[in-house]
């Protein structure tokens, strides 16, 4: 069967167009591979209803004339298959000369692979909440997902970021982000698009050993697969698939003991029933604190393994800790045990300055 029959099958069976022929989809094209192939691919299988495609391309702007001409080549793409497109352009470097090359903007303006995905999704978010869509789907594939759990692993990561590259979730109040071809391999894509005869752009940036995903991409995964096992991306990408179910009951199991023990005293203050935690598994009391530090919004950053361990050792105590009651964590969190009570405690906002 042609590859291009394939990669259709697949999208109709990971995301039924039925699901959204009758909403509006935002799909993110950068002009490469994977994203084009998601709008040709989305394009072909969609079926009539009252939703529509639409396009958006956000120009990061960091490599000067090659930028543009990826632009130039989404919004003549999405024009030849009839889809609406919408463009953005990051906003950093906005005081660099017209005359600046792309080596000169480059320089001038590496960003972090964090701040460059920020950007690109705070631009998605808008779009999609604009033009009105349901959905964001980006052309994410399994080299993708192996990438980033190798990333992970080499980082330090938990059970959780073993999971990888959720294939569904939520982007803002009312819109999913959706990844339809997360379990497509990057070789697919190709023959795709080759069967199509449908041409894409190479960012060369992807080739820039300076970030540590693309030195993940062309030098550690190639070694491990020539080396080791040839279908290490395969490996990883059920590695994800199985972890993501596993962490869907951990979950479960981590709400139903937040619902049980967990009391939000105030914005800054929350207070945890420890009565019961000496007998619970100390894995899922971690769980449980983080839980707790994300719904507050304190930094987590800064709260690796042995912080965290640190606090639940606090949490199970079967009596309260003598020396070393009270201890301050990152963000100036304190955490006091008081008896049966956990008291977590944020330091006040400051309060604006008052000139009347």
């Amino acid at each position: 069967m042609p590859e291009s029959s394939l990669l259709l099958q697949h999208l109709s069976r990971v995301w039924p167009p039925e699901i959204w022929q009758d909403v509006t989809v935002l799909v993110a094209v950068s002009g490469g591979p994977d994203s084009v192939a998601l709008l040709r691919g989305l394009t072909a299988v969609r079926r009539p209803g009252s939703g529509q495609l639409i396009a958006a391309h956000f120009n990061h702007a960091l490599r000067g004339e090659d930028s543009d001409a990826d632009e130039a080549f989404v919004v003549d793409l999405c024009g030849r298959q009839g889809i609406p497109c919408q463009v953005g352009r990051a906003e950093w470097t906005a005081g660099m000369p017209d005359k600046a090359t792309g080596n000169d903007r480059e320089q001038a303006g590496v960003r972090s692979e964090a701040a460059l995905r920020a950007a690109r999704y705070q631009f998605l978010c808008e779009t999609a909440c604009r033009v009105g869509a349901r959905y964001v789907a980006t052309g994410h594939t399994a080299d993708d997902q192996a990438e980033t759990v190798l990333l992970r692993i080499l980082r330090g990561t938990g059970i959780a970021g073993l999971a990888g590259i959720r294939q569904h979730r939520q982007l803002t109040p009312g819109v999913s982000l959706v990844r339809p071809l997360l379990t497509v391999s990057r070789r697919q894509v190709r023959e795709y698009l080759e069967a199509l005869g449908q041409t894409c752009r190479d960012d060369r940036s992807n080739a820039d050993l300076r970030y540590a995903r693309n030195r993940i991409r062309h030098e550690l995964l190639p070694h491990l697969a020539s080396s080791y096992n040839p279908g290490v991306v395969d490996a990883l990408t059920r590695l994800a698939i199985l972890t993501d179910d596993v962490q869907a009951i951990v979950a479960s199991l981590t709400e139903d003991l937040r619902a049980r023990y967990v009391r939000v005293d105030s914005p800054d203050q929350v207070t945890v029933d420890c009565r019961e935690l000496a007998a619970t598994s100390r894995y899922l009391v971690r769980e449980l604190l983080i839980v707790v530090w994300q719904q507050q919004g304190w930094p987590l950053q800064a709260m690796g393994y042995a912080r965290w361990e640190q606090l639940a050792e606090l949490a199970c105590a079967a009596e309260p800790p003598g020396k070393g009651w009270k201890q301050v964590f990152p963000g100036a969190i304190s955490a006091q045990r008081d008896g049966p009570w956990l008291r977590l405690l944020a330091p006040p906002a400051p309060q604006a300055k008052s000139f009347s």
